[in-house]
């Protein structure tokens, strides 16, 4: 069970927690961080190499979340074209897919061992879809999508991976191919998720930045930190907020605050 609600003001911390992160406060090295920022696509790809396409569940939720999948068209049956920026194995990509006959979707992901996962999905067609490897921050999209094509760009648990002073970059290389008028859908951790707070002490990048043991990073992001980003590169903000869930376990009477960032922002 899970109850959810959406808004404008961030998770209150209970005591204790504030007081655990008010703990926290000592950074992992520079040599360390600059060795993680180096070897950040291995460590996706040995993620990819040990969990295969088994760690993430398929998302079915995309279309219920993201009426705008649906609402962007202007006539029924239009044939939309996608951008899916850091696909992973195709966990959104291949339920879109199947859900609605009329995308075309392009989809790039970091890791080449991902990539390769999508090609052997049984459900992925080059009449349908055109997967490729790419790093968002530096390999400029207009290789592989003409410019100014794109209906939506979807950009799903993908920006916090990415060390915050090159997210301006991803933003700026997305935008080159989106239509005017057109929309980037987000949703990422939001501040003071339940994941955020099972850091151990040691793991601390920056501010809101940490790595996890296996070297992947994650970023958790406040409303404001993520609406000044999108309208530093030229775009308009239509919604962003937090969504914020408890997931309840009742065997174990565990109740798990899970707070997300879920916006829209649109192409002038």
């Amino acid at each position: 069970a899970a109850f959810q609600k959406k808004g404008h003001s961030a998770r209150i911390l209970s005591p204790e927690e504030a007081e655990k992160l008010a703990k926290d406060q000592v950074l992992v090295s520079e040599f360390k961080q600059l060795k993680l920022e180096k070897e950040a696509q291995k460590n996706w790809d040995l993620f990819y190499k040990r969990n295969s396409t088994n760690f993430f569940k398929d998302r079915h939720w995309t279309t219920r979340e993201f009426q705008e999948l649906k609402a962007c068209r202007e006539f029924a049956d239009q044939k939309l074209t996608i951008l899916e920026a850091g696909c992973g194995v195709g966990n959104c990509l291949f339920p879109l897919l199947e859900e609605d006959l009329n995308v075309f979707a392009y989809a790039c992901d970091f890791s080449p061992r991902a990539v390769e996962y999508v090609k052997q999905n049984p459900l992925y067609s080059t009449e349908r879809c055109k997967v490729f490897q790419c790093d968002l921050t530096k390999d400029d999209l207009l290789e592989n999508i003409p410019a100014d094509s794109v209906d939506v760009v979807t950009l799903i648990f993908v920006l916090s991976a990415i060390h915050p002073d090159k997210m301006h970059l991803v933003l700026k290389n997305i935008y080159k191919v989106l239509k005017p008028g057109k929309c980037v859908l987000f949703r990422d951790y939001g501040l003071y998720d339940h994941a955020m707070l099972r850091f151990k002490s040691g793991s601390k990048l920056g501010e809101n930045f940490y790595v996890r043991q296996d070297g992947t990073r994650s970023y958790f992001f406040t409303e404001e930190f993520l609406s000044q980003l999108f309208k530093a590169e030229g775009y308009e903000q239509v919604v962003n907020e937090y969504v914020q869930r408890e997931t309840v376990n009742r065997k174990e009477d565990l109740r798990v605050p899970r707070v997300f960032l879920q916006s829209k922002f649109q192409k002038p």
